[in-house]
């Protein structure tokens, strides 16, 4: 399929930063600190871990991820929306929710375990629910509309998770079992097996997530604004990212930031780097021109979803480990992980570099 012609390199830059840490940059990262121990290092490793309380590099590229989907909600319907007099493409909207929830449930737990793991929760699923909520929104609701959706949503989930304990709770604790969202998706989430732990794309949280596309659609808003001059809009989503972020931490004394619970906290936080990353590759990229450096990066991010299921299906770790396990690898000890590691994200880089030189773009 040829690619459209209205793309944002910057955008399609970032999204590309974004899916090169899950592919391959983030096991680099790891290696590293096993090749030589030290502050630095295992800094480095600390920011490429989930924990249950705070916010750490790794938290920011799942929902970077979604607030660039609403992004594109803007780019892509608004255009479609203005060559069809207002008329919304509702059939293509199920279609792509479709599409990107079976290739979750696919990727997550294949054909064989659909009927022991749940196929309502993972990273593909709540990317399909973000992108059609946010898109029926988007198409029903002019900015205030929005921006009224967003705030409801964000106070209500809030009041629930602060202030409703969880069934057989005497207080509302924000520990892994004994919160009131991750109850819910015990007692909820279909085809969920007795006991088994609350996913961290689960029901409830979904609701969150929706305004962290939102603020993409915002994000998106500003991005076609014909009354901002460049200028103004890098001042703008850096004000915009500076602020969310000051006030998502502040918040976070009463509020903690729960990546698996997405609190409002999270959302505030993760959307301010997100503004600033916005800020960051539209100066670079797009005003001052500097974006031979980014061509890697434009090629995974114009094709993410077919990066993101060939490196789950085709394994480019392994591929590179038949290459450099073995007697390469004990030859390069302590450095063989590393060379794995590098040779492993080479591989994604030619495979998107092949796809992106011969117009193959997989879209939903």
């Amino acid at each position: 399929m040829a690619q459209s012609s209205s793309r944002v390199l910057s955008i399609d830059a970032l999204r590309g930063f974004d899916m090169f840490w899950i592919v391959g940059a983030d096991r680099i990262v790891r290696s590293l600190s096993r090749v030589q121990e030290g502050p630095v290092t295992n800094f480095l490793k600390g920011q490429f871990r989930h924990e249950w309380l705070g916010f750490r590099f790794y938290d920011l590229i799942f929902p970077l991820f979604v607030f660039l989907l609403g992004m594109s909600v803007v780019f892509s319907l608004g255009k479609t929306l203005s060559e069809s007099d207002g008329k919304i493409p509702y059939g293509r909207i199920f279609r792509r929710f479709l599409v990107l929830f079976l290739l979750g449930a696919l990727c997550d737990q294949g054909i064989s375990n659909l009927a022991e793991e749940s196929p309502f929760s993972g990273v593909l699923q709540r990317m399909a629910w973000c992108y059609l909520f946010a898109s029926l929104l988007y198409c029903h609701l002019k900015l205030r509309g929005l921006i009224i959706t967003f705030v409801s949503i964000m106070i209500g989930y809030w009041a629930l998770a602060s202030f409703v304990p969880a069934p057989g709770q005497d207080a509302v604790y924000f520990e892994r079992e004994q919160h009131i969202v991750t109850w819910f998706d015990h007692q909820f989430l279909p085809f969920k097996e007795e006991g088994q732990f609350s996913d961290p794309e689960g029901l409830l949280s979904t609701l969150p997530a929706v305004c962290s596309a939102l603020l993409g659609i915002f994000a998106g808003f500003a991005f076609q604004s014909e009354r901002l001059s460049n200028s103004e809009r890098v001042k703008y989503f850096a004000g915009a990212g500076l602020a969310m972020l000051v006030v998502g931490f502040l918040w976070s004394y009463q509020m903690p930031i729960i990546k698996w619970l997405w609190t409002p906290t999270y959302v505030l936080v993760a959307g301010g780097y997100s503004c600033l990353l916005v800020a960051l590759f539209h100066y670079v990229v797009d005003i001052k021109g500097y974006s031979r450096w980014a061509q890697p990066f434009v090629w995974i991010g114009v094709n993410p979803l077919a990066i993101y299921v060939a490196n789950d299906f085709i394994g480019f770790e392994d591929v590179a480990r038949r290459i450099t396990g073995g007697p390469m690898s004990d030859l390069l000890n302590p450095y063989g992980r590393l060379f794995t590691a590098v040779v492993s994200l080479v591989f994604v880089i030619l495979f998107a570099r092949f796809l992106y030189k011969r117009q193959i773009f997989l879209r939903a």
